[in-house]
């Protein structure tokens, strides 16, 4: 079993997901009291945000360079960002083990479901910054984002406000579900819940069309990175 170091934090709330469902699925896969190895490194989330919200992307690199820094010399063998966002500046952090990166994985997802044409949630950079859309772009994957400002400061705001603090409000769900019910009707086949918080607040049961929960998808690829 390989080592991993889980960069959470961003926010608390979903890293603690993150680390059951690594510990579940491992544990399924190899029985009796086997769980992860890993190591977790916990950020400041006030830190990430502030630095994000005043278009710092280099500071917010250097805090993630900084802690995979930490998780490697702590003996990590492979990296897991436990954040959507994050993977804004993924491809800029220098490192000496293996990256899982969550884009790759949600896409090979989406694939799988033979699916196309996709509508994407998730925090205002991921929604409007390219690494995202490019990077299932590259993977055969159109995806779009809500068309209205408004809906994406929306989401944005509940997002860092409420989910990212664990608070759930079921006007929030319907709101979200209003959104999405918009991106279905232009097309989309599936919705990527491209923020590890909404899966907080949402379910494949909530939702018309296939969603890909990326906290879920992301922890697989982990898992199948640890033992296989």
């Amino acid at each position: 079993m390989k080592r991993l170091g889980l960069l959470g934090g961003i926010s608390w709330t979903s890293t603690v997901d993150y680390y059951r469902y690594i510990n579940e699925g491992i544990n399924a896969r190899l029985g009796g009291l086997n769980f992860a190895e890993c190591i977790v490194y916990s950020l400041n989330f006030n830190d990430f945000q502030r630095n994000n919200t005043g278009g710092n992307w280099d500071e917010s690199r250097r805090l993630l360079q900084e802690a995979c820094k930490r998780l490697e010399a702590a003996g990590a063998e492979g990296i897991v960002l436990c954040a959507n966002t994050a993977h804004a500046v993924a491809d800029q952090l220098v490192l000496g083990v293996p990256l899982i990166h969550i884009v790759p994985a949600t896409a090979a997802a989406i694939r799988g479901e033979g699916l196309k044409k996709v509508g994407l949630l998730g925090t205002k950079f991921t929604m409007e910054m390219s690494f995202y859309l490019d990077g299932l772009k590259a993977q055969g994957i159109d995806a779009f984002v809500p068309e209205s400002q408004t809906d994406r400061d929306y989401i944005q705001q509940t997002l860092k406000e409420e989910l990212g603090r664990g608070i759930i409000r079921e006007e929030t769900k319907s709101r979200y579900l209003a959104i999405i019910d918009g991106l279905i009707k232009k097309g989309a086949e599936g919705i990527i819940l491209g923020c590890t918080e909404i899966p907080l607040l949402l379910s494949q049961q909530d939702v018309s069309v296939p969603v890909f929960d990326t906290t879920r998808i992301h922890s697989e690829a982990a898992i199948r990175f640890s033992v296989e």
